[in-house]
């Protein structure tokens, strides 16, 4: 199942990354409306473009990530869905930025929040926002508690 949740999370990362560059031209917005529009952008640093142009750095983190979150999977399996879930969604996000930061030296982002001031964000950075969510509802609701309901 997990490696499904991981397949899934890439595929449409990819997919919708792909619609992106065939579809709106490079800093344009398709649609737009109070709450969200679809402008593409080229990312070459992580959220907010902090460390942008340090591609060295986020291929050994995310090398590094690779590493030790399918451990983490593993030692997990059979404790929680919260928590295997969340791994597997954060593996999932992973690997889909990371893909656009190999293939192409940066990360296409599109989804853009207009009510207020927020990054532009993919479909692979939604995956490690829902994923870290669910290992936070592990961590405070079922963490070392006996009968646990996860």
């Amino acid at each position: 199942m997990y490696f499904f949740i991981v397949l899934i999370s890439v595929v449409l990362d990819q997919l919708v990354k792909w619609w992106t560059v065939q579809n709106i031209e490079l800093y344009s917005t398709l649609f737009q409306n109070p709450i969200l529009s679809l402008t593409y952008i080229q990312n070459n640093g992580a959220a907010w473009s902090i460390l942008e142009g340090q591609m060295w750095f986020f291929v050994i983190i995310t090398v590094v990530a690779l590493i030790v979150l399918p451990f983490l999977l593993y030692q997990y399996k059979d404790e929680s869905k919260w928590m295997t879930i969340g791994l597997s969604l954060i593996i999932g996000g992973t690997i889909g930025n990371f893909i656009d930061r190999v293939r192409l030296g940066y990360v296409v982002d599109m989804f853009q929040v207009e009510f207020f001031n927020f990054p532009i964000f993919n479909v692979a950075d939604m995956s490690l926002v829902f994923g870290v969510l669910c290992i936070f509802v592990y961590i405070i609701f079922f963490e070392g508690k006996e009968g646990k309901m996860s």
